[in-house]
């Protein structure tokens, strides 16, 4: 059955899943702040562009779903907490009426172990940088004004085109940091899949407000650039200890392992065409 669908944050993510939607037959509503090309290329997919700005707030058109995937747009100067909480709230106030299913792309940031462990939904959500505090307000902001909000909390997403430090590893320029620590990520096209599938889902559906998404396998950072490496034909990167005192790479504070298996029993069977980094890796070639 189709049903008028909207993304709000239509990048790497929300762009194939508009795609996907408007060629099953849906009426797909896309937002974006009319950057050069933007609006072409929405069109192109079949979806329809929505002027709307989160900074500012105004009017969406009505939507049996909305899904939000905002995220930082690095060439604007607004504070994240003013993107990520105040942004999503304004969301939430330009629909006459909440649709009856939401879907919020958030981020596993929000945990805060540091030594290892495995973590599920169940787990604390205590981060201990600024970036995790927000994205945490941005859910508890979400599930305040739309209390049947699924929140959805994204591990690394990569594919084709955005891979973590490529262009370090074919410069030869060592990495700074501990490759002990690990990786929890998600493949893009397994992100949209999974999008896709709980898009499908009636209201009364939805077992959690706050569910993993990540593959089956997180990986330790040393393992996954070895690799990338040897994809690249590259030799693996020297690691080198981050100089005393100086400032941590974004997410470089994380080290913990996290748990999909509510995801998967949810959904049932095998929910991913990437279930390691090392088939995802494997899919983003031509590496030359």
């Amino acid at each position: 059955m189709s049903e008028s669908r909207l993304i709000v944050g239509c990048g790497y993510l929300g762009m194939p899943l508009a795609g996907r939607w408007a060629a099953a037959g849906h009426r797909v509503f896309a937002t974006t702040r009319g950057g050069p090309g933007r609006v072409a290329a929405l069109q192109a997919l079949g979806v329809e562009p929505v002027l709307f700005d989160v900074l500012q707030g105004g009017r969406l058109p009505r939507a049996d779903l909305v899904v939000t995937a905002v995220g930082m747009d690095h060439t604007q100067s607004s504070p994240m907490r003013d993107v990520y909480v105040d942004g999503l709230v304004r969301v939430a106030r330009a629909f006459a009426e909440p649709p009856a299913k939401w879907l919020h792309v958030s981020s596993t940031s929000v945990y805060g172990q540091d030594d290892g462990a495995w973590v599920n939904e169940a787990s604390p959500a205590n981060p201990s940088d600024e970036s995790g505090r927000t994205v945490l307000d941005a859910e508890r902001a979400l599930l305040d004004c739309v209390s049947h909000a699924c929140v959805l909390r994204f591990g690394g997403i990569y594919g084709p085109n955005r891979l973590m430090k490529s262009r370090a590893l074919r410069q030869g320029e060592p990495f700074q940091g501990d490759p002990e620590r690990w990786l929890n990520l998600i493949h893009r096209d397994d992100g949209v899949a999974v999008l896709d599938r709980l898009a499908g889902l009636q209201p009364n559906q939805v077992i959690h407000p706050r569910v993993n998404v990540v593959d089956r396998l997180p990986v330790r950072r040393g393992d996954f650039y070895a690799e990338m490496a040897r994809r690249m034909g590259m030799p693996g990167p020297v690691w080198q200890s981050r100089p005393q005192g100086s400032p941590a790479g974004r997410h470089e504070g994380n080290n913990r392992r996290v748990d999909s298996s509510l995801l998967a029993g949810w959904l049932g069977g095998n929910i991913f065409q990437f279930p390691t980094y090392r088939e995802g890796l494997a899919s983003c070639g031509p590496w030359d």
